[in-house]
């Protein structure tokens, strides 16, 4: 499938755009996040909720998804937050909300390149907001806040020898020995994956899903003494197993190494449903490119797939994909990766781009949503394969069209989607404290 390429303009007064008009819903400002979750109540009847991103640095993104999650954690019984972030991190967080002590660590937290995409105020906002919530619930009843992600080799090789020694001394002897294949590499696993591929190393593989396996066959011994811990732990091994599977593939394939990560992600979530027993019901907070349909856009017509179908292939209509997007305004970005974080200003959209046509209906934000009766000719118009912009956590405006844009048929890759036409940059934290902020703050311990 190829983009239908325009003159500009072109598409200012088209069908999508007329139909927008028709059926878009005027969305009050996220800062009041009672009035703003009250337009999300339809999607309360779901079994996960995906909520995106345009970009990885934008506040308005983060107070949207807070808003709309505090409307379905508070009237319609969602208990899990899992985040596009690693999971010893996000437990730091997890601990916080749900009023735990916290698990051990080796190092700081969100300290790895990006460290704004999660140590900022807007996540703290709602850290502060959701462990209010948890404190007079039983702890079985508390929402928690989990990481999916992949990249935490070093943390959970740490958490998992950790839980052992804690409980089976003789298995923490055991895991060290295996895991001892990885330790040399655990600070820079980028360059495990390099030596496996170039230097003929044999690979640890085998030692990872050793570990794994034993830590499964001995749950039962494990869960009778602490089943939380037992899952933390059996997570971060699972964690240590997949990590190692991708830094191998990232060296091989950029498609292959994307759909294990993305595997993991939703594997994670899975698991998450699983733990917490029959009726649970989770938020995702990821990337547009995560949480919507990879099928419908060009990154399932080269074989990537991601969280998004996998959810709507498990879950079917259970599974609400909703999409965000923005025309202008500013975001937290580098120029390249592992750089410094800049604030940088986002060119307006192409004109041959869904965001330019979501512009062009004149409203400051709004939601669009495609599902049920009488959208025929609003899902037809977003049937339409266009230009569809994603900035991650690295935005070169000058090299925009090749390095954001990307072809995409909105109707089938989301549900929904909530449009800001001006956006503006996350606020990062420090290493420090905020100011006033108690011993048991999440991050900056």
């Amino acid at each position: 499938m190829t983009a239908q390429h325009s003159r500009p303009g072109q598409y200012a007064q088209d069908s999508l755009t007329s139909e927008l008009r028709r059926h878009a819903e005027p969305l009050p400002s996220p800062a009041d996040p009672t009035a703003f979750g009250a337009m999300f109540d339809r999607f309360g009847d779901a079994r996960v909720v995906l909520l995106g991103e345009a970009t990885h640095g934008t506040s308005e993104f983060y107070r949207a998804r807070a808003a709309i999650s505090r409307h379905l954690i508070e009237h319609h019984g969602f208990s899990i937050v899992a985040v596009e972030a690693d999971w010893p991190d996000a437990a730091r967080i997890d601990d916080y909300v749900r009023h735990q002590a916290p698990r051990p660590r080796r190092g700081d937290v969100f300290a790895r390149f990006p460290t704004w995409m999660w140590r900022n105020i807007e996540v703290l906002e709602f850290a502060d907001w959701l462990r209010r919530h948890n404190a007079d619930r039983d702890a079985r009843d508390r929402v928690s806040f989990r990481g999916l992600d992949i990249y935490s080799l070093s943390e959970s090789i740490h958490a998992v020898l950790g839980y052992l020694d804690r409980v089976d001394p003789a298995g923490a002897a055991e895991a060290r020995r295996r895991y001892g294949c990885l330790t040399p590499w655990q600070d820079e696993p980028g360059d495990y994956g390099r030596a496996a591929l170039t230097a003929g190393r044999s690979n640890c593989e085998q030692q990872a899903v050793a570990q794994l396996r034993e830590m499964l066959d001995r749950r039962l011994d494990y869960i009778a003494r602490d089943g939380e811990d037992w899952f933390d732990a059996t997570q971060n091994a699972r964690i240590v197993r997949a990590a190692e599977r991708y830094y191998r593939a990232m060296y091989r394939s950029s498609i292959e190494s994307w759909n294990l990560r993305d595997r993991h992600m939703y594997a994670t979530l899975q698991s998450l449903l699983a733990h917490h027993g029959d009726g649970t019901k989770a938020i995702i907070w990821a990337h547009n490119s995560h949480i919507g349909n990879a099928a419908a856009t060009a990154m399932g017509w080269q074989g990537e797939f991601n969280i998004g179908e996998l959810c709507r292939m498990a879950h079917g209509d259970e599974a609400v994909l909703i999409g965000f997007g923005t025309d202008i305004g500013t975001v937290a970005a580098a120029s390249e990766w592992g750089g410094d974080m800049e604030i940088k200003t986002v060119r307006p959209a192409r004109p041959d781009s869904f965001e330019h046509a979501f512009r062009e209906v004149g409203l400051e934000r709004f939601l669009a949503d495609w599902r049920g009766g009488g959208k025929d000719a609003l899902v037809a118009a977003l049937s339409e394969p266009r230009l569809e912009r994603a900035i991650g956590v690295v935005y070169r405006p000058e090299s925009e069209r090749l390095s954001h844009y990307f072809e995409a048929v909105m109707a089938e890759q989301f549900d929904a989607f909530v449009w800001f036409e001006r956006t503006n940059a996350v606020t990062p934290l420090g290493l420090e404290h905020a100011r006033g902020a108690p011993e048991t703050w999440p991050f900056g311990l």
